[in-house]
């Protein structure tokens, strides 16, 4: 089962409950205690136009937002790409552009490479190459498309983050 479905909620005082509760509560809590207007979160998914997450003097237009999803353990979920050069198994990544959502809450991902301030490939795995490097995903700074994309179902998922709106000169 995936988060959010109503077998995943847990029994609290013969009622049940979710995450989603919790925070909707905190918000309600939060804006309470709130008197004066503050900015929004600037990495709030919601935000529009797309090109809102990054500076307000933005070079280009934005035509993706770049985002990770959680799994229900915290851990950013990670697929394979095809890497442009043979060569090397940097061929990992945690980032996502959506291309199509269907049937309720499936979706196609296109997987983006993770590159650093000068273009280059971030390889996001361990030294062993068996595991994530979560402090390298500190070194991320640009994205480039690939040719991968994947199909998930988004209810298997706990939490997204967006990182990033960006120009990839994605062709409609």
């Amino acid at each position: 089962m995936g988060c959010g479905r109503i077998e995943d909620v847990t029994e609290v005082s013969g009622k049940r409950r979710c995450v989603c509760d919790v925070v909707r509560a905190i918000k309600d809590i939060q804006d309470q205690a709130v008197t004066n207007d503050c900015d929004f979160c600037p990495t709030n998914c919601f935000l529009e136009p797309l090109g809102g997450l990054v500076s307000p003097a933005r070079r280009h237009q934005a035509d993706t937002r770049v985002f990770m999803l959680l799994t229900e353990d915290g851990t950013p979920f990670k697929a394979f790409f095809r890497d442009r050069d043979i060569c090397d198994h940097d061929c990992i990544s945690v980032f996502f552009r959506v291309e199509d959502i269907f049937d309720s809450c499936c979706a196609t991902l296109r997987v983006l490479e993770p590159l650093n301030s000068e273009r280059r490939e971030v390889d996001l795995l361990n030294v062993d190459g068996t595991k994530l490097n979560l402090r390298k995903l500190c070194d991320v700074r640009n994205f480039a498309l690939t040719g991968s994309c994947i199909t998930v179902d988004l209810n298997c998922f706990c939490a997204i983050e967006c990182v990033a709106d960006v120009f990839l000169d994605v062709c409609d």
